[in-house]
């Protein structure tokens, strides 16, 4: 017969909207939670829920084996743990500071030099989606530390290991930001773009909007499969010229320029070379009259 295993202990070190949420996930999990914020204050609500206020980072690190840190960035992580970095001898740390690789593999030298084990993690959630089981993290770094620790680490949402590179979850992590905030600036154009006609923006967005951006997810993997050296003087005409009939539509309808920018790679990459050092409006006039390219 399995023994349930008790919820043990975590910490987490800082409270901002994040931390927050994230140390409410492990109260209402049952896990002997103890939380960490410069100021101070910040930790009266988790408190009042049952929460442990340490007094000093140091009374922080010591009072759990699973130290969770969520902080601005990372050269405030390091202000928080260099000074008490020895006291996370022989503990976990989850570092869910958003950074760079680079960043979460000197972080990862610096605990192996205090003999600490430690995952490099990226949230792929808000704070209202935390404990939820829509919520992903990412984790890079100790595969034994994760092993140990992933069912306490599921009470933050679905958790995904993606290597021992200790950089990998935050590439990961910045990549798929990257193709959201690609996506954000494609769906404000779009909205613009309609506006202007005084359409039913929220009747657009769930009835055309947000299927078509679902329906375009089928191409990703050809997209991925794509040999990305292939020559791209023979783009395809097609795409070219809806682009181009995109920017002339948005300056007709009186569309804030800034708001076309995410449409000048794509049409670059479509024309090939010929595009080389062009504005977005050269590159229209280079595919409404294409002898000029010549």
């Amino acid at each position: 017969m399995n023994e349930r295993k008790e919820p043990i202990p975590v910490t987490v070190v800082g409270l901002g909207a994040m931390g927050m949420a994230l140390a409410s996930a492990f109260l209402a999990a049952g896990h002997p939670t103890t939380v960490w914020n410069r100021s101070a204050g910040k930790a009266d609500d988790l408190v009042a829920a049952g929460a442990a206020r340490a007094a000093t980072i140091t009374e922080a690190l010591t009072a759990s084996p699973l130290v969770i840190t969520c902080l601005l960035d990372y050269p405030v992580l390091h202000q928080v743990l260099d000074p008490s970095g020895g006291a996370l001898a022989g503990r976990t740390l989850v570092n869910l500071t958003n950074g760079t690789p680079e960043q979460a593999r000197e972080t990862a030298t610096w605990a192996a030099r205090h003999d600490v084990g430690y995952l490099d993690g990226g949230i792929m959630a808000v704070p209202a989606m935390i404990g939820r089981p829509e919520a992903l993290v990412l984790y890079s770094g100790s595969q034994a530390a994760f092993n140990q620790h992933e069912q306490t680490l599921n009470r933050m949402g679905g958790s995904r290991y993606v290597g021992a590179d200790p950089g990998s979850a935050s590439l990961y992590d910045l990549a798929l930001l990257s193709a959201m905030y690609g996506q954000f600036a494609g769906a404000r154009h779009a909205l613009a773009l309609v506006g202007t006609e005084n359409a039913d923006l929220p009747e657009f967005t769930s009835s055309l909007l947000i299927p078509w951006l679902t329906a375009t997810m089928i191409g990703l993997p050809v997209l991925a499969q794509q040999d990305t050296a292939q020559d791209s003087d023979s783009p395809s005409g097609m795409q070219a010229v809806a682009i181009a009939n995109i920017v002339d539509a948005s300056n007709a309808q009186g569309v804030d320029g800034d708001l076309l920018s995410h449409l000048l790679i794509p049409m670059r990459d479509l024309i090939g070379r010929r595009a080389a050092g062009r504005s977005l409006d050269d590159l229209v006039d280079l595919i409404n009259r294409p002898e000029q390219g010549k």
